[in-house]
């Protein structure tokens, strides 16, 4: 029993099932989002590009929205398992940043709360990595 407390209340002993816990719900949240964004096709990512060449970066603007959708989409599923986790975590960083600052930027905090609450866990897991229960520790030994 006290194996069990300390692994569910003590970080000392094993804080990776926290990271498993929001890396799980993240992403299959985000997946929700993006999945749909991934299947829709050129027409929609043409309207997501807009906002990354509206800054004036190159690129044609469904090649940007290709790119958002698929951070949102397999960059989740990669998430979901800690596969390539800090990669995959800086795409979806990057994405949530775009549309927190720029696409949400004039909506004050209640438009951008959804991508800002993706950003940050986003962030921690591109620093920290996935944790000991994932794909990374298993293949690479890497947290």
């Amino acid at each position: 029993m006290k194996k069990i407390q300390n692994c569910l209340w003590h970080t000392t002993s094993d804080g990776n099932i926290g990271y498993l816990l929001l890396r799980v719900f993240i992403a299959l949240a985000l997946l929700t989002h993006g999945l749909p964004k991934l299947t829709a096709g050129p027409e929609l990512w043409g309207q997501l590009g807009g906002a990354v060449t509206g800054l004036g970066v190159p690129g044609p603007a469904v090649f940007w929205g290709f790119m958002a959708a698929f951070a949102e989409s397999i960059g989740s599923i990669m998430l979901l398992v800690g596969l390539l986790t800090p990669a995959a975590a800086a795409l979806i960083a990057v994405t949530m940043a775009v549309a927190a600052f720029v696409v949400h930027g004039g909506q004050g905090f209640a438009g951008r709360e959804l991508a800002l609450l993706y950003l940050f866990p986003g962030l921690l897991f591109m620093l920290k990595g996935a944790g000991r229960y994932s794909l990374d520790y298993l293949l690479f030994r890497r947290h």
